[in-house]
């Protein structure tokens, strides 16, 4: 498990989110990133993936949000453009606090863990909710990433679904800072009906 004992652990700000049990594919090609991966790579450690709130994923001056999620690296290899690809797997969201930033770019903070979400069944009114997301596992891209999910996990359907919707980065930022599964879900299904 990464320390809770004041370590610092890298973060790395991104246009999209990634919760527990969730898996995102990553390019890395800054300096910073790829010093970063060796050094998780040696110390058998992960980071923290934190939504951007304003700046660019390859910028220098970004601001984020400090509820993100820790992961590790569960695999990587040199892509064809030459680029290095990692897969990376949401383990524990954490909130993040006292954050700097090296000379080389890189962010920093100090994380605490978040309580464990309350186990739920997915309500019966949430079904249609359930059906949305198996449509979307079924895409290319997304069976690939061989995720495992519990369609009848009320935090699971909405984390995955938090992740795969196209929804404005405020929104998504919102439904991970939730603790209550059923209170995401509800929330889910308010943006999918405005989508509709």
């Amino acid at each position: 498990m990464h320390q809770n004992d004041g370590t610092a652990v890298p973060l790395f700000p991104l246009n999209s989110v990634v919760l527990p049990g969730g898996r995102i594919p990553l390019q890395l090609f800054e300096p910073r990133y790829l010093d970063m991966l060796s050094r998780c790579l040696k110390d058998n450690s992960g980071f923290v993936v934190v939504l951007l709130q304003s700046g660019q994923e390859a910028g220098t001056v970004a601001t984020f949000y400090d509820v993100g999620t820790y992961v590790d690296i569960i695999d990587f290899q040199q892509l064809d453009n030459g680029l290095l690809g990692i897969v990376v797997e949401g383990r524990q969201k954490v909130l993040v606090h006292n954050t700097w930033k090296q000379p080389d770019g890189l962010n920093l903070g100090q994380v605490d863990d978040l309580p464990a979400e309350p186990e739920r069944v997915l309500p019966g009114q949430f079904r249609e909710l359930s059906g949305v997301l198996q449509a979307l596992m079924k895409h290319p891209v997304v069976r690939d990433l061989g995720m495992r999910v519990n369609f009848e996990d009320a935090s699971q359907v909405g984390w995955r679904l938090t992740e795969l919707l196209p929804l404005e980065a405020v929104e998504k930022q919102r439904l991970v800072e939730m603790q209550d599964p059923e209170a995401r879900l509800q929330q889910l299904q308010i943006l999918l009906d405005s989508m509709a």
